[in-house]
This record gives structure tokens, C-alpha cells and sequence, in this order.
């Protein structure tokens, strides 16, 4: 007599597909596995050296006296590695020249603008993300539209603005631009950031009698302290690195390092031991910024996605 065939229940035929699916690799996974393979990654190296040949022939230019740069291409220096100096950036840093002020209108256009649309957005995003008054939604929304508002329609009106209450022309000038610019994307960020932080939590803090200040102050904000430390990253870098709202607002007196850079480019092959140690210097500033608060940005740039 044969015996009979075990019974197979709805369970385990279930269990053994969800084992099939667990076995089968998905696109992510063998796309993981496939750029670990070492061609893979010999290739990402190739272009990674690739990528970085621009910034190294900027460094070596910016360290090879003005002749040899008028004689030779920059990686002639490879062979004479002796030849080497930093004259040039003593030069432009000792001489209290164009460059040197020009590197201290960007620190002084860069910073104040920076921290104001992180503090005035914090606040507004605060405002919107918890506060409780008339036509919050429709002043969001607004502030929302504002994003698509490229920066060429507002420079004659603004500049226009500017010479009305004599600013135009000075760094406070500049630096109210990049805030005004600056804030519809940081408070939209920040509205986001400070709504995922549990209800709950501001209303025990109400409880036990905390006014708002005092809320935002000591738990909003170290809640949101990755998003906060990203929208510095994003505001820093793009003021630091702006050509066109500084050409247009910043005078003589007040340009920055982007401005003079672009000016000497007109004499450009006379002038490379001026030139080149600036332009390293305006791209080393922003790199160091951003390494210093790398560990923030990644969870800063999320910050509200998922709303």
C-alpha cells in the first residue's frame, strides 16, 4: 500500500515562495555586486584621476614661478619638482592688494549671508511647520512659488531698490540679495525638517511650561541640527562661488575673489602668478567647508523627504 503524499499546507507553499523571492537577486543587488568587482573599480579610478587633472594643474600652475608657467605647460614640473615655490601666494597674500581685499569682501558677503537666511528661515519654518495663524497655508504656498523665480528678473528691480536707499554698490547690498534669493528654499526645507519632529514631544514641552521660544530653541532646532548644518553647506557654497549677483551689485570696493578672478581672465597667460593661486584659493575654502560638515549632508538633504 503506497502511502500518502504528506499534506502541503497554504503556510508552507507561501514560505517557500517567500524563500525563491528572498533568493533571487534583485537589479540593486546585482548592481552592488557588480561594481564591487575590481575592473569596475580600476575604471571609477581612471575617472576619479581623470576628474582631479583640471584641479592639480591649477595647484601646480599656482606654485610654478610666472616664467616657467609662460614656457612650459604645468606638467613639465613633474621632472623638476625643485621648481616648486610659494612666492605666488606670498605675493598675493602679503602684498594688501586687489586680492587680498577681494578674498575679504567673499568672507564678508559669505558668512553674514549664510548665517541670516539659516536663522530667518529656521524662524519662518518654525512659523509654518507648528504656528497657528490666518492664511499659513496660502503664505507657504507662496513662499513655495517663489522657487521657480529665476535670479536674472529680479536684478534691475532689486538694483533699482538698492540705489534708492544707497546700498547698491556695497556688501550689505550683496548680501541682501543672496537672503532674499535664499530663503524660499530654506524655509521650504526647514518647514519640513521641523514637521517631523513629533507632535507630542513641543506639547509636553507646552505642559511643563515652555513658551515657544523656548521650544524652538532648545528642542526644534537641535532636532534639525543636520538639515540646518546642510542648508549651510548649499547656501555657503553657492554664495561663495556667485559671479553674476556680485557683478551686478558689488562696486570696486567690494568685489569678490569671483569678480576679480573674472576680470584678470582678460589678461589671461600675462598674468597666471596672480591668477592661478586665487582660483585655488576660492576653490579651497568651499572644499574645506564642506568636508568640515560632511557628516550632516547627507541626512540634512533628506530631511523631509518622506512627507
Amino acid at each position: 500500500m503506497t502511502e500518502p503524499l504528506p499534506h502541503i499546507t497554504a503556510d508552507r507553499c507561501k514560505g517557500t515562495g517567500a524563500a525563491k523571492r528572498r533568493r533571487t537577486p534583485t537589479p540593486a543587488a546585482r548592481l552592488a555586486r557588480f561594481t564591487r568587482s575590481s575592473l569596475v573599480q580600476a575604471v571609477l579610478l581612471l575617472c576619479a584621476a581623470l576628474w582631479l587633472t583640471p584641479t592639480l594643474g591649477l595647484l601646480v600652475t599656482s606654485l610654478r614661478p610666472k616664467e616657467d608657467s609662460s614656457a612650459s605647460g604645468w606638467w613639465t614640473v613633474l621632472g623638476e619638482p625643485a621648481r616648486l615655490t610659494l612666492d605666488n601666494y606670498t605675493a598675493m597674500l602679503s602684498s594688501g592688494g586687489e586680492a587680498v581685499g577681494a578674498f575679504w569682501n567673499t568672507v564678508l558677503i559669505s558668512a553674514p549671508a549664510t548665517l541670516l537666511t539659516v536663522a530667518l528661515a529656521s524662524l519662518a519654518g518654525y512659523a509654518f511647520a507648528w504656528g497657528d495663524f490666518p492664511g499659513r497655508q496660502w503664505l507657504f504656498l507662496t513662499v513655495v512659488g517663489l522657487l521657480v523665480v529665476p535670479v536674472q528678473i529680479g536684478l534691475i528691480p532689486v538694483a533699482k531698490l538698492l540705489g534708492a536707499v544707497g546700498l547698491f554698490g556695497t556688501v550689505p547690498g550683496v548680501v541682501l540679495f543672496h537672503v532674499a534669493y535664499g530663503l524660499p528654499f530654506a524655509v521650504f526645507l526647514l518647514r519640513n525638517q521641523f514637521l517631523e519632529i513629533p507632535q507630542e514631544i513641543l506639547e509636553a514641552a507646552r505642559i511643563d511650561g515652555c513658551g515657544e521660544w523656548t521650544a524652538f530653541c532648545r528642542l526644534a532646532l537641535p532636532l534639525a541640527a543636520p538639515a540646518l548644518a546642510s542648508l549651510a553647506i548649499f547656501e555657503f557654497l553657492w554664495v561663495w562661488n556667485d559671479m553674476l549677483v556680485a557683478l551686478v551689485f558689488a562696486g570696486d570696493d567690494s568685489q569678490p575673489l569671483t569678480v576679480l578672478l573674472q576680470s584678470q581672465m582678460r589678461q589671461f597667460g600675462s598674468n597666471l602668478d596672480v591668477l592661478a593661486p586665487g582660483a585655488f584659493l576660492s576653490l579651497l575654502v568651499p572644499v574645506i567647508v564642506f568636508f568640515s560638515f560632511q557628516r550632516y549632508f547627507v541626512r540634512g538633504t533628506m530631511a523631509g523627504s518622506i512627507k
